[in-house]
């Protein structure tokens, strides 16, 4: 988006672009960019706090006044508050290690956490499970399924007609992380982005998981398993 603001503007249109990593945008010197300390996938900052939004978005529009250019490129001056720790947040459980395979430690755990994802979505009023089409106990039993398979010469058949059988598992995966974190956020705290993230993929065992799958399809035969293993399963933050 920052390169492409040159072309708009030379039809005579004024543009800012959010920039979320400072390099990209240095390189490509985009007429106006305001630069954002905020994690990848909130250009605006936290979710569910309109003021602080509001001040980014002006923030942004406020370059179209400046007199530097022709390539400016601002810093947003406030961090993510969200990002501050919230020393009341207890995680609903942590993943035991144990014998049992972990396709069951999965159920196990999801079963465990039924209750405050369920409460955690009448508190919201809301869900971003449903990428997969599937209810949690069904991809919870795909990937499942896919944990004991190991790869995808041996996978399991599709649960939805429309998708090939790595695709639901991408999306199954994407479910899963979402249900685990909403289970998370349940009750009256509010912990940061980076306390959710260690809590998932280094205390349940949904996150031991994705990242056993992970590992699985990268050995793949399959050229596609390798790409949506690579790129989609688990954040780079967190690969290693």
């Amino acid at each position: 988006m920052s390169a492409l603001g040159h072309y708009i503007e030379e039809e005579g249109i004024a543009t800012v672009a959010i920039a979320l990593i400072r390099p990209q945008a240095e390189r490509t010197r985009p007429p106006r960019a305001l630069w954002v300390p905020f994690e990848l996938g909130r250009p605006f900052g936290p979710p569910n706090d309109p003021a602080f939004q509001k001040r980014v978005i002006l923030a942004a529009l406020n370059l179209l006044d400046a007199a530097a250019g022709p390539v400016l490129l601002a810093d947003f001056a406030e961090d993510d508050p969200r990002e501050a720790p919230d020393e009341r947040w207890r995680p609903p459980l942590a993943w035991q290690t144990g014998d049992g395979a972990l396709a069951d430690a999965l159920d196990a755990e999801m079963q465990a956490l039924a209750a405050a994802y369920a409460r955690s979505c009448t508190e919201r009023g809301r869900s971003t499970v449903g990428l997969s089409g599937l209810a949690p106990a069904a991809f919870g039993e795909y990937i499942g399924a896919w944990l004991r398979a190991r790869s995808s010469k041996d996978a399991p058949p599709s649960p939805v007609p429309e998708l090939s059988p790595i695709l639901a598992l991408r999306f199954a995966v994407d479910d899963l992380k979402a249900y685990t974190l909403e289970a998370a956020i349940a009750g009256g705290s509010r912990p940061s982005s980076r306390q959710l993230g260690d809590w998932l993929w280094t205390h349940t065992a949904a996150g031991a998981a994705i990242r056993a799958l992970r590992q699985s399809l990268l050995d793949d035969a399959d050229e596609r398993a390798k790409l949506i293993a690579g790129m989609f399963l688990v954040p780079a933050l967190r690969v290693g």
